[in-house]
């Protein structure tokens, strides 16, 4: 690891931290979740070493319906530290400047949404967002700056990358344990077989990650769309759009070359489904191997029972296992079998395990499973992808220097 950690701050000092805690907001209720859970962690530490802390954090986009003010997510993360939590309707003027200037020592202060700063959100140079009125006007109410939002870190935006170039800068826990168990899969070094699942919606985001770790794994486990599209290169009739669905020809169209060329040089460590399941006429769920599908008149929304029971002996015998991406709609129970049972086998079995994407991470307590049975369950979407892809993580980047 190259930046410097919680561990070298000395206690006691003025700090400004950086979370992500972008939530869903359902009728204009922010949704607890996972991320509150996990920055709780970080800001009990502050808080216990006697730390002043300021919270900067982002909650959607302009126009958007889910662009909310943070007083929410103040009260929400109020009840996962069990300490009184401040909020400031103000991100950086006179009044945010002023509750600033009154915290003391154990004092947790939420700024107001970082995207309701004109400057925030441009994807520009660090260096010119280290210029910008938002990030000189705070640098100096502050002794250091702390980067806990990991799953933000591919976003070139000021609160993200303009402070360390113009403050000692330092990576809190998630940030830390999010950047070691994602960047595992290249840098760790695994006397057995590596093993990675892999689903989800996006055919672009599973090919970059397979083309990046073709070296590294030896075994694939697909499924979701993607898998559904490797199947149709490897010559079963599905793969395709029926009715008025577009989730899957237009991904072929741009897609198709690469995986008919990854299925022609890696056949030997790509697993693909072999049976698929979909909606019966009574609404329960049916099952049909790829074998027998003539022509595709349903829509398949998970995996079948046969394809988990094939995938499931490849993970036990695994050191080290990856997750990116859900291999049915597991949303819905009927069609949970896929993601569900792949997971119950990376829980059972003693390996190195890394599961990524906010979407997998959710199955995990949909269905009673216990993140702890689990090396790692990554809070980061696209983070997580491009650490998977090898592509720089420019909040990452800006803490190495």
């Amino acid at each position: 690891m190259t930046f410097q950690t919680l561990d070298d701050v000395e206690d006691g000092q003025r700090v400004l931290v950086r979370l992500d805690l972008n939530s869903p907001v359902e009728d204009g209720e922010v949704q607890d979740n996972r991320r509150f859970d996990r920055h709780a962690e970080t800001i009990r530490e502050l808080v216990e070493r006697d730390f002043e802390v300021a919270v900067m954090a982002h909650q959607g986009r302009p126009g958007r319906d889910d662009f909310v003010s943070l007083s929410q997510h103040a009260d929400i993360l109020e009840s996962h530290i069990d300490s009184p939590v401040d909020f400031v309707a103000d991100t950086f003027g006179e009044e945010a400047l002023d509750a600033i200037g009154e915290l003391d020592g154990g004092d947790v202060l939420v700024l107001e949404n970082t995207r309701m700063c004109d400057e925030e959100l441009p994807e520009e140079e660090p260096e010119v967002k280290a210029e910008t009125e938002f990030v000189q006007t705070l640098k100096d109410e502050f002794d250091a700056y702390i980067n806990d939002a990991y799953s933000a870190a591919h976003r070139s935006h000021a609160s993200l990358v303009g402070f360390p170039l113009v403050m000692d800068a330092y990576a809190g826990r998630v940030m830390e344990t999010e950047y070691e168990a994602n960047t595992a899969i290249a840098e760790k070094e695994f006397d057995g077989q590596v093993t990675m699942v892999v689903g989800g919606t996006k055919a672009t985001d599973v090919i970059d990650v397979m083309t990046h770790l073709d070296e590294k794994v030896d075994a694939f486990l697909l499924g979701g769309i993607a898998g559904e599209l490797f199947l149709r290169a490897a010559g079963y009739p599905v793969g395709y759009d029926i009715d008025d669905a577009n989730l899957y020809d237009e991904q072929w169209e741009q897609n198709s070359d690469k995986i008919e060329s990854m299925l022609e040089d890696h056949r030997d460590q790509i697993t693909l489904a072999v049976d698929l399941a979909y909606e019966g006429d009574d609404g329960s769920r049916a099952e049909q191997s790829v074998d027998d599908i003539d022509e595709k008149t349903v829509s398949y929304l998970d995996v079948g029972s046969e394809t988990v029971m094939e995938y499931s002996p490849i993970i036990r015998e695994s050191e080290a296992v990856f997750m990116k991406g859900a291999l049915g709609m597991f949303e819905d129970e009927r069609f949970s079998v896929g993601t569900a049972g792949v997971l119950e086998a990376i829980a059972d079995t003693d390996c190195f395990s890394v599961v990524g994407g906010g979407d997998t991470s959710r199955a995990i307590e949909m269905y009673g499973m216990e993140e702890d049975e689990f090396g790692h369950v990554s809070i980061a979407g696209g983070a997580y992808i491009r650490a998977l892809t090898g592509a720089e993580l420019v909040g990452v980047e800006v803490l190495q220097r």
